[in-house]
């Protein structure tokens, strides 16, 4: 065999490995839109959504899944279309937006004459069991700021389990719930305690 036959050889031999091997699947926390629902009225406040805090066993590129024994696999070849926490920043931004009626303004210049509510999150646990269930439990903060620079604060928390059909997409959807339901919490909470400052951390 020449040294061109068996380079070209070779190459074949590449070429069909990098054929038969498996796709790489990317994934959003990011609902579609025409799963968003429009917010009836706008806050009572600007508001500016701080960097998530996420867990680091979770927060990498492949995604993370709990095993029954307790145990974690990364799953190379199914992975997130940006940090993990970037993603539950940038779709629970997105779901409050729309419930506010109003933009996140962080790092933008403010309204002087109006509060302002900064949002931070921390989340605690982020769990995926593939075939069962997404479950995110998260404490988050609320910060009020108003004229003369007056601040108040409420830190709540959430543990929020959707249940999830077969397969990663059903998994992946499943936690798109429950980061939409979290920002029903938050934005509830957070327009009550505008308006009555006495009110406090749903039960």
């Amino acid at each position: 065999m020449t040294v061109r036959t068996h380079l070209l050889a070779l190459a074949c031999a590449a070429g069909l490995s990098a054929c038969a091997s498996t796709p790489t699947h990317y994934y959003t926390l990011i609902a579609p839109a025409t799963q968003a629902r429009a917010s009836a009225t706008q806050a009572p406040f600007q508001f500016e959504m701080q960097a998530v805090l996420m867990p680091v066993q979770v927060d990498q590129p492949p995604l993370v899944v709990r095993q029954g024994d307790g145990s974690l696999a990364i799953l190379e070849n199914e992975r997130w279309g940006a940090p993990l926490g970037d993603e539950f920043h940038d779709a629970l931004t997105g779901q409050l937006e729309r419930r506010f009626g109003t933009r996140d303004l962080a790092g933008l210049p403010k309204q002087s004459d109006e509060p302002v509510l900064s949002i931070r999150t921390d989340v605690r646990r982020f769990e995926s069991v593939l075939g069962q269930y997404a479950l995110i439990d998260v404490v988050w903060n609320l910060s009020l700021r108003s004229s003369g620079d007056k601040r108040q604060n409420l830190t709540c928390s959430s543990v929020i389990r959707q249940p999830a059909g077969l397969g990663m997409e059903n998994l992946v959807l499943a936690h798109q719930k429950a980061v939409s339901s979290l920002a029903d919490t938050i934005a509830k909470t957070a327009s009550n305690w505008a308006r009555q400052p006495s009110s406090r951390c749903p039960s």
